[in-house]
C-alpha cells in the first residue's frame, strides 16, 4: 500500500513500514514517524508500508516490495528513505545497494532531531554519545546511507553531531566514546552536588513528565509566570515534538508557605532509542528523585491512552514507577469535556495553554506534597539538640530562633513525628 507523492522541494523523504502486527496501532506509528520527519525539517513525499509476518532479516521489507520501492522513490524524486524500525547493519547496508539511496531508520531519525535540539554542553555530549553508539556497529552500511561532512580528519567535536565523518575507524570511535563518558561524568557529578543542595533544604521535588508535546514547558511557564513573575525563568515552549532537551529547575514558593521545586524533562515517545535513555541517564534521574510526578497528558490527541503506556514503560525503565502521580488531562478545552478546570481524585482536566487549571492543579500538588505534614512549635532543651538536628533533616524548618531555655522551631513535620515529641510541643 502508498500514499501519494506531494510537490515539495527540500530534504524529500519517502517513508517505509512494515506491519508484523505486533503494533497495537500501526497507522498511528507510521504518523508520528511522519510528524518526526517534518520535526526534523524533512518534506515527506510518500509512504509505502507492507504487512508481513515476520520482516526479512536481510531487507526488512520483502524482497519483491523492494522493486516497488525504488520505482515510487524515483518517481516523488526522493533524496533518503527512512524505515519505521530500527535497521540492523546488514539491512542497511544491503537496502542501500539495492535503492541507491540514503537509508536512514526511526532511532537514527530521533537522535538527529535530538542533535539538533541540544543547546546545552550536557545535551550535546548526552546526544553525541548515543549518535556514535548507534553508528559504531553500522560503519560500512553507513558509509554509502548517509552524506558526508567537511573538516579536520578525526575531528568529533560536538559540530554536526548529526553525521561524523564515517571513514573514522572503530578505534577513533571507542576512544571518542570513552572521553565522551568522561566528560559526562563530571557533570553528573555537578548534577548530584546541586541535587543534595535541593534535597537539603528539604523542599519537596515534583517532576513535570509525560509524552513529548504534551504541554509540559506550557504548564512549568503558566506557574514560573504565575509564582515568580519572571520571563528569565521561562522555558523554551513551542509546538514541536522535542523542543527541548534540557532538564529546568524552578524554585515555586507560594505564599502559604509549602513550596516545592518544580523540575520540566525531556518528553518520552514510542520508541524511544534505548541508547538514548542510557545516554540521557544522569538527567533523567532527576524524575527518580522527584518526591511527586505529574504526568501530563495531551488529551486531545486520540492515541493519548497508548501515549500514556509508554509513559508508564519508560517510568519502569528509569525506577519511578513507584512515585505518586498526579495526572494531568492536557488540552481538554479541544475536547467536549464542559466545564474546565475539573477534578477528580488525582487527575484534572485543564487547558494550561489558555491558563485554565493552573492554581487548582498548584494546590493539587501541594496537597499532595504536604498531605501527611502538620505545622507545629517545639522547644528543644540545649541538652537535646540532636532533636534539633533530627528536625533540620526531617522537616521543613520555617522559623528557628536561640532562646534562654532552648531552641524554638517552626517546622512542617510529619505527624508521625508530631506524635513522637509532643511533650516538646510549645504553641
Amino acid at each position: 500500500m502508498r500514499e501519494g507523492a506531494v510537490e515539495l522541494q527540500e530534504a524529500r523523504v519517502l517513508l517505509v513500514g512494515v506491519d508484523t502486527g505486533e503494533e497495537k496501532d500501526f497507522d498511528r506509528s507510521m504518523a508520528e514517524l511522519k510528524s518526526l520527519t517534518e520535526a526534523a525539517g524533512k518534506c515527506v513525499v510518500g509512504i509505502i508500508t507492507q504487512r508481513m509476518e515476520n520482516v526479512n532479516k536481510a531487507l526488512y521489507i520483502g524482497s519483491g516490495k523492494v522493486g516497488e520501492v525504488r520505482e515510487f522513490a524515483t518517481e516523488c524524486e526522493a533524496q533518503e528513505i527512512i524505515f519505521d524500525n530500527t535497521l540492523s547493519p546488514s539491512q542497511i547496508r544491503n537496502l542501500g545497494r539495492e535503492l541507491e539511496l540514503p537509508i536512514s531508520d526511526r532511532t537514527n531519525l530521533i537522535l538527529d532531531i535530538f542533535a539538533m535540539r541540544a543547546k546545552t554542553r550536557e545535551a550535546k555530549l548526552q546526544v553525541e554519545t548515543a549518535k556514535l553508539q548507534y553508528m559504531l556497529p553500522r560503519l560500512v552500511g553507513l558509509h554509502e546511507s548517509l552524506g558526508r561532512q567537511g573538516g579536520a580528519s578525526g575531528n568529533l567535536s560536538n559540530k554536526g553531531t548529526g553525521e561524523k565523518k564515517l571513514e573514522l575507524d572503530r578505534r577513533k570511535i571507542e576512544h571518542r566514546i570513552s572521553e565522551l563518558r568522561k566528560e559526562l561524568e563530571q557533570i553528573g557529578k555537578s548534577r548530584v552536588t546541586q541535587r543534595k543542595r535541593r534535597s537539603s533544604s528539604r523542599t519537596p521535588q515534583v517532576a513535570l513528565v509525560g509524552y513529548t508535546n504534551a504541554g509540559k514547558s506550557t504548564i512549568m511557564n503558566r506557574v514560573v509566570e504565575h509564582y515568580c513573575g519572571s520571563e528569565e525563568k521561562m522555558v523554551l515552549e513551542k509546538d514541536m515534538l522535542f523542543a527541548t532537551l534540557e532538564t529546568s529547575v524552578r524554585h515555586i514558593e507560594p505564599e502559604d508557605n509549602r513550596p516545592f521545586f518544580l523540575v520540566d524533562t525531556v518528553g518520552f515517545i514510542h520508541k524511544l532509542p534505548h541508547g538514548l535513555i542510557k545516554a540521557f541517564r544522569s538527567t533523567l534521574e532527576e524524575v527518580k528523585y522527584a518526591d511527586l510526578l505529574v504526568q501530563v497528558v495531551d488529551f486531545s490527541d486520540e492515541s493519548y491512552r497508548e501515549q500514556m503506556e509508554v509513559t508508564a514503560e519508560t517510568l519502569k525503565e528509569l525506577e519511578a514507577s513507584d512515585i505518586p502521580q498526579i495526572i494531568v488531562y492536557n488540552k481538554a478545552d479541544l475536547c467536549d469535556e464542559g466545564a474546565l478546570p475539573r477534578i477528580a481524585g488525582n487527575h484534572i482536566y485543564m487547558a494550561a495553554g489558555k491558563h485554565i487549571g493552573v492554581e487548582e492543579l498548584i494546590r493539587m500538588i501541594q496537597d499532595k506534597l504536604y498531605e501527611d505534614l502538620r505545622e507545629s512549635c517545639f522547644l528543644i532543651p540545649y541538652e537535646k539538640g540532636n532533636l534539633a538536628s533530627y528536625f533540620m533533616e526531617n522537616a521543613m524548618v520555617l522559623e528557628q530562633e536561640y532562646r534562654t531555655d532552648g531552641i524554638w522551631l517552626r517546622v512542617n513535620c510529619h505527624s508521625q513525628d508530631r506524635s513522637k515529641y509532643a511533650i516538646l510541643i510549645c504553641e
